[in-house]
């Protein structure tokens, strides 16, 4: 065991830095690419079976960039993975069927059409709601000419950030015994996530909402990754930072002492997050991460009496 903790020390300090990801530099490229993931987000919605908590309608961290996993259509399956090496939405079939869409700029309503006409090609049919979620002031993918900008040196930073933030998430992930997510990518606030489950049910939202009430029917301790932006009634977030939430919020959680001393509570937001650049700077980004993740999720199992003994691996 002494011997694989060094291990892990070597590999750590060897690890590649993590890239900058100032918003400003590079905003209308990632109000680009969100549509874009919600256009193909809402088709594995569409074209795959409903599992708790909305997971079925996430993409996942791949080599090359994001990937809906195979999804069934009919006797075959098909993969869209956005490419972010070779910049291309590559749609790709069971039956060895195969398109390629260039990620270059063009506008949100181009793209749509593109993909629609792509997957005709394949024979894939799969009618999608074309209204946006979960963004201010949206526009529908068919009519959006608003969006239109991609820089592909922007877009492979931002995936480098996904693949540091995946393996630190998965290893956090490791350490759980009871139920957790998949780590994965949500299309509506363009978060990589990863979440933790108490095991109970939690109590009926005062006000039913449909989307609500099934992402959060069991008590949950949630952390992520998100690049900043508008969000709905909290403003500007400047800069990407690290998030951690509990719902239902146990008595005392806003309060909590955690780690490390650059985290903080956002009154906005109502979660405690992490800068992004205070990670990038750390002597280990991952053990910062990870400190983050262990402080926030201890505070509210402590205050939210989960079963720890249980719920932990040793």
């Amino acid at each position: 065991m002494a011997g694989a903790g060094r291990i892990d020390e070597a590999d750590t300090s060897r690890s590649k830095p993590w890239p900058p990801l100032a918003f400003q530099g590079w905003k209308d490229t990632y109000a680009t690419l969100h549509m874009w993931t919600q256009i193909v987000r809402k088709l594995r919605m569409t074209l795959t079976p409903s599992v708790n908590h909305w997971w079925h309608t996430t993409l996942y961290v791949a080599s090359r960039g994001l990937t809906t996993s195979p999804m069934p259509y009919r006797d075959r399956q098909v993969e869209i993975l956005f490419d972010f090496l070779d910049h291309e939405l590559k749609i790709t079939t069971t039956d060895g069927a195969f398109k390629a869409i260039p990620l270059v700029p063009r506008s949100v309503a181009a793209f749509y059409r593109e993909v629609r006409d792509a997957l005709g090609e394949l024979n894939i049919e799969a009618k999608i709601s074309t209204m946006p979620v979960e963004v201010p002031r949206p526009i529908r993918f068919s009519d959006d000419q608003q969006h239109s900008s991609y820089d592909p040196a922007a877009v492979e930073r931002f995936f480098q950030v996904l693949v540091q933030t995946d393996a630190v998430f998965k290893a956090f992930r490791g350490r759980f015994l009871g139920k957790s997510s998949p780590v994965h990518f949500f299309w509506g606030a363009f978060d990589l996530a990863v979440t933790r489950f108490s095991g109970r049910r939690a109590a009926k939202r005062e006000k039913p909402d449909l989307v609500m009430d099934e992402a959060y029917s069991h008590e949950v301790i949630s952390h992520g990754f998100w690049p900043g932006g508008e969000w709905p009634g909290a403003g500007v977030v400047e800069s990407p930072v690290f998030y951690a939430y509990a719902v239902p919020e146990p008595a005392g959680f806003a309060e909590a002492a955690i780690r490390p001393p650059q985290a903080f509570r956002s009154r906005e937001l109502s979660e405690f997050l992490l800068p992004y650049d205070a990670v990038r700077a750390a002597a280990s980004p991952r053990e910062m991460l990870l400190e983050f993740m262990e402080s926030t999720y201890a505070a509210g199992a402590e205050l939210g009496r989960w079963d720890r003994t249980a719920l932990e691996r040793p």
